[in-house]
């Protein structure tokens, strides 16, 4: 008969009660306690303890384990109103599915074993040890929480990210803008807001004049006369650099869509950037937020 420590067990518990706890408060923002935190571990723990007991049939019953989980969230986040504890529990369970789908994918991954079989080969695994899952739960946990706020970051993004259509010359070009309160370039002149744009998406409608001028940065002599009255120079300061001229241009029309309806912005001008604005593609324009509040206002 193997040896069963006890403590350890319930130590390995608490731990892993207090880990998905934080991951679940990670996850939702929860601002926690951490007496409450470590109250709550304790409390989840002291069920393995009833493993050892006369008890130990009630701890593989589905309502044990249900009401178990609901005051473990009870007493880390407490309860201020029905939503906010569902909120909680689905959070605490979501982070104990991850975490052990997690160990289960890499247990099989790393120590399956493949043994003939009549009708072809079967696949079966040896039991998770101790070992695996002390050293796989944090690697599993830091990684969770790096993912999370990945996740947090691309949703705070792509919330700012709207459509936006620039109509130049007859021709209209559809754009993915974020809208950077930081971005506050004006005309100097006209007071009129600069948004900045990839120049790429314009390649084909600007004669090679135009654009060998908004790669150089210099006003050239050979530019066709019409393009002259539209063409601007706004100077801008970026961190770290100079001050240095943005060629900009006066479209027919922009218009920007928070995916319900289109707003046509009157007074915009739109400066080219010759590199991308992003790396990994989420938008290729950079939207004034006087151009999306003074239009929604």
């Amino acid at each position: 008969m193997p040896l069963i420590y006890a403590d350890v067990v319930w130590l390995l518990n608490f731990c892993f009660d207090a880990m998905l706890l934080w991951l679940a408060a990670i996850m939702l923002k929860r601002r926690v306690h951490l007496w409450r935190l470590m109250l709550s571990a304790l409390f989840g723990s002291l069920l393995v303890l009833l493993v050892f007991t006369p008890f130990a049939y009630m701890t593989s019953h589905f309502v044990t384990k249900l009401v178990i989980s609901f005051v473990i969230v009870w007493i880390c986040f407490g309860f201020h109103r029905f939503r906010f504890f569902i909120e909680n529990v689905l959070a605490f369970y979501f982070a104990t599915f991850m975490l052990g789908g997690g160990m289960v994918a890499f247990h099989f991954l790393l120590e399956s074993e493949m043994t003939p079989y009549s009708s072809g080969w079967l696949t079966h695994s040896t039991s998770i040890s101790w070992l695996f899952v002390i050293i796989m739960f944090p690697i599993l946990w830091l990684l969770s929480k790096v993912q999370m706020g990945t996740i947090r970051e691309k949703k705070l993004r792509f919330e700012h990210v709207i459509h936006v259509r620039v109509t130049c010359v007859g021709q209209t070009v559809s754009l993915k803008g974020l809208v950077d309160s930081g971005n506050q370039l004006r005309d100097p002149l006209t007071n009129t807001p600069v948004m900045i744009v990839e120049l790429q998406p314009f390649a084909h409608i600007f004669p090679q004049a135009v654009l060998q001028m908004i790669q150089k940065r210099t006003y050239t002599d050979d530019i066709p006369s019409e393009w002259v009255s539209r063409i601007r120079f706004i100077p801008y300061r970026a961190v770290g650099v100079e001050q240095q001229l943005l060629v900009a241009i006066k479209p027919d029309e922009v218009q920007w869509s928070d995916g319900k309806q289109w707003t046509s912005v009157k007074k915009v001008l739109v400066g080219f950037y010759p590199s991308s604005l992003s790396a990994d593609g989420e938008y290729n324009c950079i939207v004034h937020p006087h151009m999306v509040m003074s239009q929604a206002s």
